[in-house]
């Protein structure tokens, strides 16, 4: 035995291991006495008799608590307990080995098991006697007690102070610290016109996405905090998406002050505890919610308006005022309208051979319980109507809103351009202190001259590139001429004209209903018919009655073509047909010219007799076939027509001709054509009692 006989041969003829462990990186990096202390235990255990002495440090930087990650360190010393080539385990305290009960009784029945002893600075447990496990129990309660008490005072010391407003991990870019410890903007204009342009910009575009594909395609930086040299230093960059959502998203620049929106939970995952933060409260349900903490850069009107544009972008939660971000797509109210029969938002689809046409459908059961949909029709006859109901109420307000336009393009500034200079003006600071501190150092010393020339170069080299993008901007710029700023008054009195242009965006057009619209409520009570009740911003509503669209009828042939059809048939190819219908401008129902294909098929579906091709009949003959049997020209047969001594039959207007071959052999229409013959003219008269030579009274003459 040695010492108080805990300690024997065997014990000594394995391995110690001295485990250490800290809290925090912060711990790491500033609390180098306790790192130290800890590793000197491996010089206790050689003063105990072990030869063999390994040090953990792997969990450097780990923390113990419930639902922690894993300490790999702490499992290396299990499983080499657990192999038994373990005599001692020491620690400088029990807390540093655990901070659970569950760990504690893992370590401890494993040892006991395996006859390994725990120690510490100043004491050896056995933990096979009973006296030195009632002791070591006791310390792992204490050291769990301990972690509770410091994490509950911690807590109500950061609650305090962030009650009182003063909480501040890191303030978000656009704010600093004045002298006497408040919170005020950024002193740098530069900064704050940046932060501003985020929400102005928002405002136009209505989407988060968009708002930062503004930034990146025009190459505008906004400022962001970083960590250097131990200090926070603002620096400007394109921005990320993220960051973005971050300005767009905080209270803190709407003047409020919040702490403890975001809980953290342990949660059971894959056969451990962990810990996962929840997602944010709205800012008035935090813990802390001070509204007038400081000068804001919108007030909280505005940026509940943004919060609420951004739920309505959103449509992967489901919430109710969800109707997705303003796109391309051609269904004007996409997202506006709701099912009047099961409350459910209507949701648009898009079809046809473009992939533009909209239809809109209430979902009802049919997702859930393969059931049908509960309300379906197409899109363009209510957005029509829709769109005729919009027209009407703003455009009262055209002149107005066109009054407003041109004050706004008289004096609106473009927002890449002041971006760009005010990072010129930035530059130029930045370049002539790089200058400054270039000429302050002695010459001769290459090794700190050589640095900073490279630094005021840089600065050069950025301040050139800015300048040249500026000259390009100006470049591409020209004010808007007075011919421009007459049309854009005269489209206030022509604002439904303006609304119908092919020209208008759909998205402009999508922004507009959404800021007068709430919703709109649809249900097709009556076989037939949609009713309609549009909620207008402000609780104002109108109901109409529209008919609800039918697919099969939007396609149809109308009852006119099929009429030509009708009568084209008996004697005329749907080749002669299809002309016929295009001379007269005739569409089928999907729109498109006719041709063969579809005179055949609209023949099938109303069950008219025909061929796909005209057959030469002997007996009638057309206009070009007239002509080719008597040897004369169209235009012959045609003056022939109109003079009414050829009678000539016609299906509908634009149909070929239908000449009988006995009218054309008739006596009268021969003694013509024999006259054109001999002399050369057609006299479109009684040409039987004239003498040769002798010239008619009221001749109509017609070069052969």
């Amino acid at each position: 035995m040695i010492g108080d006989q805990k300690i024997t041969p065997e014990h000594l003829s394995r391995r110690a291991i001295v485990y250490l462990r800290q809290s925090s990186e912060g711990q790491v990096r500033n609390n180098h006495e306790s790192r130290s202390l800890q590793y000197a235990l491996a010089d206790r255990a050689k003063s105990l008799g072990f030869h063999e002495v390994e040090t953990i440090d792997a969990d450097l930087g780990s923390s113990a608590a419930v639902a922690a990650k894993r300490r790999e360190g702490f499992e290396r010393m299990l499983g080499a307990v657990a192999g038994g080539a373990v005599g001692l385990i020491l620690s400088r305290e029990l807390s540093r080995l655990l901070r659970t009960d569950r760990d504690f009784c893992q370590l401890v029945e494993l040892c006991q098991f395996f006859g390994t002893l725990i120690g510490d600075e100043e004491n050896v447990y056995d933990t096979s006697r009973m006296d030195d496990q009632l002791v070591l129990g006791i310390k792992a309660t204490m050291s769990v007690v301990e972690l509770k008490v410091l994490q509950l005072r911690l807590a109500q010391g950061k609650e305090n102070k962030a009650k009182r407003g003063e909480l501040h991990p890191r303030l978000p870019p656009g704010y600093v610290w004045d002298g006497v410890g408040s919170v005020v903007k950024d002193p740098n204009q530069r900064v704050q016109e940046a932060i501003a342009l985020v929400f102005a910009k928002f405002r136009e575009t209505w989407s988060i996405r968009q708002t930062f594909k503004w930034f990146r395609d025009n190459d505008v930086e906004l400022p962001v905090t970083r960590a250097r040299g131990g200090r926070i230093e603002v620096v400007f960059q394109v921005p990320r998406l993220s960051f973005v959502g971050y300005v767009l998203h905080n209270p803190f620049y709407a003047g409020a002050y919040t702490w403890g929106r975001r809980a953290t939970g342990v949660v059971w995952c894959d056969g451990v505890l962990r810990k996962r933060q929840r997602a944010p409260t709205a800012p008035d349900a935090a813990r802390v919610f001070i509204r007038e903490h400081h000068e804001g850069y919108l007030d909280w009107a505005a940026f509940e308006e943004i919060q609420r544009m951004i739920r309505r972008n959103d449509q992967r939660r489901g919430s109710g005022e969800s109707v997705g971000a303003v796109r391309a797509g051609h269904g004007l109210f996409a997202g506006l309208l709701r099912c009047g029969r099961c409350g459910r938002r209507i949701h648009v689809r898009y079809w046809g051979k473009s992939g533009t046409k909209a239809r809109y459908l209430c979902t009802g059961d049919y997702a859930s319980n393969g059931g049908r949909y509960c309300l379906g029709f197409g899109g363009a006859l209510l957005d029509r109507h829709l769109g005729d109901e919009v027209v009407r109420v703003l455009s009262p307000l055209g002149i107005e809103a066109s009054l407003l336009a041109a004050e706004q393009l008289a004096s609106r500034t473009d927002e890449r351009r002041d971006a760009i200079q005010r990072q010129i003006t930035q530059l130029e600071y930045d370049s002539t202190r790089a200058r400054e501190q270039y000429d302050a150092v002695d010459a001769r010393n290459r090794l700190v001259a050589t640095e900073l020339e490279r630094r005021w170069n840089v600065k050069l080299e950025e301040l050139e590139h800015a300048r040249a993008s500026l000259a390009e901007l100006d470049a591409r710029r020209r004010p808007a001429s007075p011919e421009e700023r007459l049309t854009l008054l005269s489209l206030g009195s022509h604002f439904a004209q303006a609304w119908k242009h092919p020209a208008c965006p759909i998205e402009l057009k999508k922004r507009i209903l959404r800021s007068v619209i709430e919703e709109a409520l649809v249900v097709d009570a009556q076989p037939g018919r949609l009713s309609v009740v549009v909620h207008w911003k402000g609780g104002v509503h109108t109901a109409f009655e529209i008919e609800k669209p039918d697919p099969a009828k939007a396609n149809r042939t109308t009852d006119e073509d099929v009429e030509v059809i009708r009568k084209m048939a008996p004697r005329h190819g749907d080749d002669a047909i299809a002309r016929a219908l295009n001379k007269l401008g005739r569409r089928t129902g999907k729109g498109r010219p006719w041709s063969l294909v579809a005179v055949k098929t609209a023949r099938r579906n109303h069950g008219i007799e025909g061929r796909s091709r005209s057959i030469d009949d002997p007996d009638v003959l057309s206009l070009h076939g007239a002509a080719r049997l008597t040897g004369t020209s169209n235009t012959t047969i045609t003056k022939l027509v109109e003079a009414g001594v050829l009678p000539m039959r016609q299906a509908v207007p634009f149909a070929p001709w239908e000449i009988l071959r006995a009218d054309l052999e008739s006596d009268r229409v021969q003694a013509i054509l024999d006259h054109l013959e001999r002399t050369g003219r057609l006299v479109l008269g009684d040409t039987s009692g004239a003498s040769p030579g002798q010239p008619l009274l009221f001749p109509t003459e017609v070069e052969r």
